[in-house]
């Protein structure tokens, strides 16, 4: 992913010590820089400080943020002291970006009018104010905080997450591939609520996949390395020769739709005319797509490809959907997750394997090659999910930890038992709110800045699901 970049404003007010804001400056700078990330800020002649106090002194600021649009993912608006509002109302009312405020602590000795701050009470003037004039912002904890701090670090840390999930999300395009089996009703979705997120669903039929496929030539372009990537990928020896291929061309359709249609994630309707008419199923592919940062779900989910996208901007790791499957035993805040192998690499525990379905293979054997079959990883994890109902977007956003307990090695696809405390009451709760048997499973966690970048810039519903 490419680094972030947020814009820099400094607050300042006439009577208290504006020296402080020189400081300031270069503490941000440094803070923003040795996080990682990179930064923009106002020439430090074009006001008292290169700071903002004044309506007109915003008014400059927000010309020079435009004058920038596009170079930056977010602002970071730092209080060195306590700062006037007005002008930072001026400055940031029409930023379009997610708004991080900083205030400074003061310090023990340092409490004379010389060096004393008190932007731990201009912050609630700030914040007052924004909320009367309708401008989102983020605030984390601790209320006041150094830049040069570690605290301060994981603020960054966070806000930059949060960035990079409502710019991933506020436009993308999402690939609908296949209409929605007939059984499943469970992911049925609004199309046009999702437009009004801006999320634009274009769909293809299944059938002209098929058709793309069956008139490919083995030695066709791409092919042979597509192959040579899901070979990479995931242990494909045990595969017959005739049905790699195919789910190489299947790979290649994608990849087309993906390329022209500029689809940031999809969902396919993966059975059972696949298996009928090609005699494969896509599970390793899509794995191989959330690898790639594709978000890439199977039933046609849609809505589990939203959040996967989700998590995989604010992580940087890939997402994965998986079925509430199971119970673990007796252990009530224990679940078994699992799905038939759309993971990606990175969230598996060793190399997965190629193999025959076996839902298919009871009925028609030699049907159904393409299930990628392994182990979750364990890790902390994020889980979500959304639905769409009534013109809105409502999502869940919870946490857990992946386990390393085992599962006997009949079971197949690629399963994990995640441990969620208080499981029980959260799956009434899932039950009650209409949310499907699925879940996005995503590596750490993040249910702070998800539920930062839903609510305060995106605009979506959310279900608190803990007690």
């Amino acid at each position: 992913m490419k680094k972030n970049t947020f814009a820099l404003l400094f607050g300042n007010r006439g009577f208290m010590p504006g020296e402080l804001i020189l400081t300031a400056r270069e503490e941000m700078v440094r803070a923003v820089k040795d996080a990682g990330y990179d930064c923009i800020l106002m020439d430090e002649g074009a006001t008292c400080f290169g700071a903002v106090e004044t309506r007109e002194e915003g008014s400059l600021y927000a010309e020079w943020l435009e004058g920038h649009r596009g170079e930056f993912d977010g602002v970071i608006f730092s209080m060195p002291i306590f700062v006037d509002e007005n002008g930072a109302v001026n400055a940031l009312r029409d930023a379009g970006v997610p708004i991080l405020l900083q205030a400074y602590p003061d310090e023990i000795g340092k409490m004379g009018f010389k060096y004393r701050r008190d932007a731990y009470c201009g912050k609630f003037s700030v914040t007052d104010v924004f909320c009367q004039c309708r401008i989102p912002f983020t605030v984390f904890k601790p209320h006041v905080v150094h830049p040069l701090t570690p605290q301060f670090r994981q603020n960054l840390d966070d806000f930059a997450a949060v960035c990079r999930v409502v710019k991933g999300m506020r436009r993308f395009n999402l690939g609908c591939i296949g209409a929605r089996t007939t059984a499943f009703k469970t992911v049925r979705f609004d199309e046009i609520a999702l437009q009004k997120y801006g999320i634009n669903v274009e769909s293809f039929d299944l059938s002209e996949l098929i058709m793309k496929v069956r008139g490919m030539a083995d030695d066709a372009e791409g092919v042979a390395e597509k192959l040579k990537r899901l070979e990479a990928f995931t242990d494909f020896s045990g595969v017959p020769r005739e049905n790699a291929l195919t789910i190489a061309k299947v790979g290649v359709v994608l990849d087309g739709y993906i390329r022209d249609y500029h689809l940031d994630a999809l969902a396919l309707r993966c059975w059972n005319e696949m298996e009928t008419y090609l005699r494969v199923c896509p599970c390793a592919l899509l794995g191989e797509l959330n690898q790639r940062g594709i978000a890439a779900s199977c039933e046609i989910d849609v809505c589990s490809a939203i959040t996967m996208r989700a998590m995989y901007l604010a992580s940087g790791d890939p997402a994965a959907v998986l079925d509430w499957n199971n119970n673990y035993g007796d252990d009530g805040d224990k679940v078994v997750l699992f799905h038939c192998g759309p993971v990606a690499a990175s969230l598996m525990k060793g190399r997965g394997q190629v193999t025959e379905h076996k839902m298919f293979a009871k009925n028609d054997p030699g049907s159904g090659w393409g299930t990628n079959e392994g182990r979750m990883d364990s890790f902390p994890m994020t889980y979500s999910n959304c639905k769409t109902e009534d013109g809105k977007l409502t999502v869940y956003v919870s946490e857990g930890e992946m386990t390393d307990d085992p599962i006997e090695d009949g079971y197949f696809g690629c399963a994990g038992v995640a441990r969620i405390e208080g499981l029980q009451d959260k799956l009434i709760r899932l039950a009650r709110g209409g949310f499907k048997h699925h879940t996005a499973v995503g590596k750490g966690h993040m249910k702070a800045v998800l539920e930062e970048a839903f609510t305060t810039y995106l605009g979506y519903d959310l279900v608190r699901i803990e007690s």
